[in-house]
């Protein structure tokens, strides 16, 4: 079986309690064992190198240096590990470590909540198949992002609420290696009810499914 740990905590905005709760029953669903933790704590411990996937949800927080190591470690040697918005892209900003895992970190939502279109790029991934570009609600990120992402949904900014990034197209959705663990990122998801969109839903589950060994 395969087995997965969630670690939430951080600024409590992005309602990780809540969000975890949904993920984990989304992975049961899909025949995970699924260790729920509060804060990073378990990220040290040896037994992360036995998982399939690890899904970070700490918005901000601080992460320790045996913390961020042993987790690097583990996805270096084949963990995978999938995250979503602030919960993994706005996680331990003073962690190059984890941003290099990653592959990406927030640096703004100009306007906070509004109305925006993700494009799908590679509708011929599988875990884009059938999904169409959609309009989404919610803060579009900012992102300094990582040239070796494989992107496979992006934005475009129109300026309105920082005229300089008028045109930018922004990476939404990506996948990538760090070693040889998996690693997906999406962008998508301020808060739980943003779970009840069927195409980010349906994202983040096929990128967590692809990212665990």
């Amino acid at each position: 079986m395969r087995e997965a740990l969630i670690v939430w905590g951080g600024w409590s905005g992005h309602e990780p309690q809540e969000c975890a709760e949904i993920i984990k029953t989304m992975l049961e669903e899909d025949g995970f064992k699924v260790y729920l933790e509060h804060g990073t704590e378990a990220l040290a411990d040896p037994s992360v190198h036995d998982l399939s996937l690890v899904v970070p949800i700490m918005t901000m927080s601080k992460i320790e240096k045996e913390e961020v190591k042993n987790l690097a470690a583990a996805i270096e040697s084949g963990v995978g590990i999938a995250g979503y918005h602030g919960g993994a892209g706005d996680a331990f900003r003073d962690s190059v470590d984890y941003q290099f895992i990653i592959g990406g970190q927030w640096v703004a939502h100009p306007g906070n909540i509004i109305d925006y279109t993700v494009n799908i790029t590679r509708p011929d991934d599988p875990l884009m198949e059938g999904i169409s570009d959609f309009p989404y609600t919610s803060e579009q990120y900012y992102m300094h992002v990582d040239p070796s992402n494989e992107v496979l949904a992006t934005t475009k900014f129109t300026g309105e609420h920082a005229y300089w990034i008028d045109g930018v197209v922004m990476p939404v959705v990506w996948k990538r290696k760090y070693g040889k663990g998996r690693v997906f990122y999406s962008s998508l998801g301020h808060q739980a009810k943003e779970f009840d969109v069927p195409e980010m839903k349906t994202i983040f589950r096929r990128g967590a499914n692809w990212a665990a060994r």
